[in-house]
């Protein structure tokens, strides 16, 4: 079976050493501060970027970011073709940014330079981690023999199942990215009201608001109460928590998640390409669970037997 490549953009928010160890290509969003383009994403040193770009928006910089073009698409992925492989490319919701409409037009002229290489892209209907845990399940599938056909196939029946939760620090920037009016930010920081939004089940999936507690220590609580409510073998799964530059929130999310049964918890800066829209202080939490379009629940024993049949396969290797 011919050996495949898996790209996604910087919008996974997979940590680098991981990306490094599974063999994943990053393909980076860029950001503008006050006029001045920079990257999302630069191999080991994503943490330092996540560290000046959420500094910046503190700051009340004018940060801006944008979507991927499909030029850079093409360059990105091309190498790949040339040395004659498949390629599977995962973008963040098409309901967030454009970038995966770009990555179909790419994937158009591609298949026209390279007629007998398998191009799939994927709309992972999710942002971040979202993103980026639909990416890990497709490199466990790819080490497992599984084609790149198999792989995309995989996300398109299982992205669904990628819960998201959130809650920011400062509703402000929520009302400049339109979530929500300018009155329910002002009452909501009078009252320390502190919402929680969710990935919703649309066919171009968008965050949308969930519920709303008072105070931040009640809305963590929330995130873990919802991985409590939807969260399916919390022990056979990885889970992932990313922050905006609030990592002593995100870690005492994780201890509050592995008192309801998780284990294998991936803890990273939270994606700029929305970071600007959600703010410093947001934590999110990322785990698949419920079918968000349905509330229906996956068979149970799906993820002990695929994490069964990955460690067989290690260890024939």
């Amino acid at each position: 079976m011919t050996y495949f490549d898996i790209y996604c953009d910087s919008g996974a928010n997979i940590p680098y050493d991981i990306v490094r160890e599974r063999d994943i290509h990053i393909i980076p969003y860029s950001f503008t501060v006050n006029g001045a383009e920079q990257t999302c994403y630069t191999e080991g040193e994503f943490k330092d970027i996540a560290k000046k770009f959420y500094a910046y928006v503190r700051e009340g910089a004018d940060v801006k970011t944008s979507l991927i073009g499909m030029q850079k698409i093409i360059d990105a992925v091309t190498p790949s073709l040339d040395k004659g492989r498949d390629v599977l490319i995962t973008f963040i919701s098409s309901g967030i940014s454009g970038t995966y409409n770009q990555g179909k037009e790419a994937a158009k002229e591609l298949s026209k330079a390279y007629p007998d290489r398998k191009i799939m892209v994927a709309d992972a209907a999710n942002a971040s981690m979202g993103e980026g845990l639909q990416v890990l399940k497709a490199c466990d599938l790819r080490d497992m023999g599984q084609s790149v056909e198999s792989c995309a196939e995989w996300i398109e029946q299982n992205k669904y199942n990628i819960n998201s939760y959130l809650t920011v620090e400062d509703l402000k920037y929520l009302k400049k990215s339109g979530r929500i009016s300018g009155a329910a930010a002002f009452a909501g920081t009078i009252l320390n009201i502190k919402p929680v939004l969710k990935a919703d089940g649309g066919e171009n999936a968008k965050i949308v608001p969930h519920s709303k507690v008072r105070g931040r220590k009640k809305a963590l609580a929330a995130l873990a109460e919802n991985f409590a409510l939807n969260a399916v073998e919390p022990a056979n799964q990885t889970v992932a928590i990313c922050h905006a530059d609030c990592e002593e929130d995100a870690l005492a999310l994780a201890d509050m998640i592995r008192e309801k049964g998780a284990k294998d918890i991936i803890i990273e800066y939270y994606d700029l390409c929305t970071g600007s829209h959600v703010g410093p202080g947001t934590v999110a939490l990322f785990f698949y669970g419920n079918d968000r379009k349905t509330g229906v629940k996956p068979k149970e024993g799906v993820l002990e037997r695929l994490k069964t049949l990955l460690k067989r396969k290690e260890t024939n290797n």
